[in-house]
């Protein structure tokens, strides 16, 4: 009898019979409130009826034509949708399916218009699980352990994460900036170096913000250099962090986007986006793919950019993301285990640490499974696992925010009331 891969470890132990909006409805009859949405990707909700209005219709005209043999409408329509929400400059755009192949697609693109071979990353973001985007990805050795050697010319940069180092925001923000001058000058010279890579706020690396004044500062540094600044949106675009794309909270502007995700409401589709000029420079047949922009999941984009806008999603996020967070500051009060809560909109990460501020990924853990037991769906992410990242629909309510408040510290008091004493922060 087939199987799935032993290696899969489900977050949780439900199976889904339906699912609406915020709600997931298992086969065992119970109904889970959703804070993972496929981890930050139905940001509509789950099937939103517009999106599923636009799906059904797409599918019986055409499913799939591969848009460099014969176009058709949905792209040409989601990519006028999509310019209409863009960064200034950025009127170009390449479709793929997933986010890996978008952030390949924008290495590619760098190394090509530049002419150098380097790429600067920095510690804790997360690209993607295929062999370049994983050789970029500095969240996780099990990203990227076990199948060396992995893509040359890469070099990993400090992030400012002002919790882990124990500073001030802008004390990190000096200190990363300044590895990064040290790089420049001491492993890959800026005429080697062809793109800084960054993700407005880190996913899989913890949720952490990436500070404004930091982007900023890597926006000076690629213009100085002449070097291409990437922002990868995977995760905190659409709407995610309260502002349409995660950069916005700061005034740094990327010379190439990459969006998937929450684009399509769960449909696979991802894209890179950058001037006209810079795309150009791409080498003829660099670009392409035979599933990339596909019909179905391009009809769904553009109805999710079009309920994005219509109900107001995005300031949605930043308003009952400011519920969550205050909220989950109210529990951190309680329950000292808990040693940080940050996050922008709907985009809120948990961290987890013992009572001599280490890492505890055992605490972490128990809590994302007891949030479970509470009809809460969580996840966590880290290096070593001790945060968990609450993702809501765009379209969560502000009863849903204080449902889920309420699970979730249930859930944080049933771990540490069962925990041997001294094994928590508590």
């Amino acid at each position: 009898m087939t199987s799935l891969s032993p290696v899969l470890k489900q977050a949780t132990p439900v199976v889904v019979d339906h699912a609406r909006g915020s709600w997931i409805y298992g086969t065992d009859g119970r109904e889970y409130l959703d804070f993972t949405t496929g981890i930050g990707v139905t940001s509509t909700g789950h099937c939103h009826p517009e999106v599923v209005a636009a799906a059904q219709e797409q599918v019986g005209k055409i499913i799939h034509a591969q848009y460099t043999t014969v176009m058709h409408k949905p792209l040409l329509e989601l990519t006028e949708k999509l310019g209409e929400v863009l960064p200034e400059g950025l009127d170009s755009a390449f479709y793929a399916n997933s986010g890996s192949e978008a952030v390949e697609a924008s290495i590619r693109l760098a190394r090509m218009a530049t002419g150098r071979p380097n790429i600067v990353v920095f510690q804790g973001g997360f690209h993607g699980r295929t062999v370049a985007a994983a050789s970029l990805t500095t969240a996780g050795t099990k990203f990227s352990a076990g199948f060396a050697p992995l893509m040359a010319g890469v070099h990993m940069s400090a992030f400012p994460y002002a919790y882990r180092y124990g500073w001030d925001e802008p004390t990190a923000v000096e200190f990363a900036l300044k590895e990064l001058d040290y790089l420049l000058q001491t492993r890959t010279a800026p005429s080697d170096t062809a793109a800084f890579l960054i993700e407005p706020a880190l996913g899989d690396g913890g949720y952490i913000p990436t500070p404004p004044a930091f982007l900023e500062g890597l926006r000076e540094r690629a213009d100085r250099h002449g070097i291409v600044l990437i922002f990868d949106e995977v995760q905190a675009g659409v709407g995610r962090t309260g502002k349409f794309w995660g950069h916005q909270h700061s005034s740094a502007r990327p010379d190439v986007l990459i969006t998937a995700k929450g684009i399509a409401s769960g449909f696979p589709i991802s894209a890179i986006a950058a001037s006209t000029e810079l795309m150009s420079k791409a080498w003829p047949g660099s670009q392409g793919g035979t599933y990339g922009g596909n019909a179905v999941s391009a009809a769904a984009g553009v109805a999710t950019l079009g309920v994005v806008e219509k109900e107001g999603l995005v300031e949605n996020s930043r308003v009952r993301g400011e519920q969550l967070q205050a909220g989950l500051k109210q529990i951190q009060q309680r329950f000292p285990v808990i040693g940080d809560v940050r996050g922008l909109g709907l985009m809120q990460g948990i961290e987890f640490t013992a009572p001599d501020g280490s890492p505890d990924a055992a605490t972490a853990a128990a809590v994302q499974q007891a949030t479970t037991e509470q009809d809460l769906l969580s996840l966590t992410c880290g290096p070593t696992g001790n945060v968990v990242r609450l993702i809501p629909a765009l379209v969560v309510s502000e009863e849903e925010i204080a449902l889920g408040l309420q699970r979730f510290e249930a859930a944080v008091e049933a771990v540490v009331s069962s925990a041997p004493s001294g094994t928590t922060g508590a």
